[in-house]
């Protein structure tokens, strides 16, 4: 169906928008992502929570084995 193609068209996006992308800049963006889904969820879904964690997620990810 057409919901399909579309979501696995969104998803290849997605995937080939990392590939420039070097490791440190890859644990940002996914701790940025994982910090805004739990700030989200530690706060019931307010925007600050998802903000704060967000920010705080792409601090750790960006300093994860840092050189």
């Amino acid at each position: 169906p057409l919901y399909s193609s579309a979501a696995s068209d969104v998803y290849k996006r997605q995937l080939s928008a990392c590939s420039g992308m070097t490791q440190q800049e890859k644990n940002t963006a996914i701790g940025a992502g994982v910090g805004a889904i739990g700030g989200s969820i530690l706060t019931g879904g307010s925007t600050a929570g998802t903000v704060g964690g967000a920010a705080v997620g792409g601090v750790i990810g960006h300093e994860v084995n840092k050189k």
